[in-house]
């Protein structure tokens, strides 16, 4: 970070970080899932990398502890200038924040150093949701491709795809699930989301059917509910049990799913911001639809609302275009 004047790798004051006491594997330590350390991991990587112009630095090692205002504000002013969405820009503050309490929570920033070098306001913005509505002919065609496919892996994808459409779950959220978090007579899944939060979701009749179907042949031994399975059609196994997948595998399922069916892609976060809309379509309140799907606050639900859009689409329908004719 010399290019703020910060000591960089090779000053560390009291010298060489180990990971117990680097505020970059402290933090990262703390998050729950593989993949929000990955993401986290990434931006700090991003941020040193930025900051050092080595294309080879991450975060692990860097002084952290040493950042004040007068550098974070620059740090702030310097990843605007990278042509990022201002979202993904507020990503990487949440984790230079992050890192920061970290390093105080290790003694080695003051409170008011932490407090002043992490006060940064989050680069504001006003844009339209991101992605794209899943139309249930679209849904059908990934399903029938899926059940073209006579493998065990035809029946395990139709069963993700069900699962996906009808509880808004975060890729995430299905590799994680577990055969125990499945109770069929409820038509319930026990999801463990952010910050290891749990909550139930609903399958409908016909998603419980596709699980059925999958569970016929993937047993019930305890251990992942979906699982990779090898060319030869096996399930891997961990430990003796069914292995857990990851989310970007159930993405990449997704992708080629959609892709032999011929329909344009769709990601699992498209699928979850079509089923929050169609909840609220539906006329279920706002409460029960961020309980659904897990999310921290009601705003953040209310940005999937799409009948504003409706009844303005509808204002302007009540217009008439006059007929053309010479003046």
């Amino acid at each position: 970070m010399d290019a703020l004047a910060v000591p960089g790798p090779g000053l560390r004051p009291g010298g060489t970080l180990t990971p117990a006491t680097d505020p970059y594997h402290v933090y990262l330590d703390s998050l729950t899932s593989a993949e929000s350390r990955r993401t986290m991991g990434g931006c700090l990587d991003r941020i040193a990398r930025v900051l050092t112009g080595d294309e080879s630095a991450g975060g692990a090692g860097q002084p952290w502890h040493l950042l004040r205002y007068e550098h974070t504000v620059r740090i702030r002013a310097i990843l605007g200038e990278q042509g990022w969405s201002p979202a993904y820009v507020n990503k990487h503050l949440v984790a230079l924040r992050r890192v920061l309490r970290e390093a105080w929570r290790l003694g080695q920033m003051t409170a008011e150093d932490y407090q002043r070098a992490a006060d940064l306001p989050t680069v504001s913005h006003t844009r339209l949701p991101a992605g794209s509505h899943v139309p249930p002919e679209v849904v059908g065609a990934a399903l029938a491709a899926c059940d073209d496919d006579g493998s065990p892996a035809g029946r395990r994808d139709a069963a993700m795809v069900a699962v996906l459409y009808s509880t808004g779950c975060r890729r995430a959220e299905v590799a994680g699930l577990a055969l125990a978090d499945y109770d069929p007579a409820a038509r319930s899944l026990r999801v463990r989301g952010k910050r290891d939060k749990e909550r139930m979701v609903y399958l409908t009749g016909q998603a419980v059917a596709r699980v059925e179907r999958w569970l016929a042949v993937r047993g019930q031994a305890a251990g992942a509910l979906f699982c990779p399975i090898s060319r030869a059609g096996r399930l891997r196994q961990r430990g003796g049990a069914p292995a857990p997948m990851t989310g970007q595998a159930v993405a990449d399922i997704l992708t080629r799913r959609l892709a032999a069916a011929g329909a344009a892609k769709k990601t699992p976060h498209d699928f979850r911001r079509t089923f929050i809309g169609e909840l609220l379509d539906a006329g279920v309140d706002l409460a029960t639809a961020q309980a659904l799907v897990g999310h921290a606050s009601p705003a953040t639900t209310a940005r999937y609302d799409r009948r504003p859009e409706h009844r303005r689409r509808e204002a302007v329908d009540r217009l008439q275009l006059p007929p053309s004719r010479p003046l």
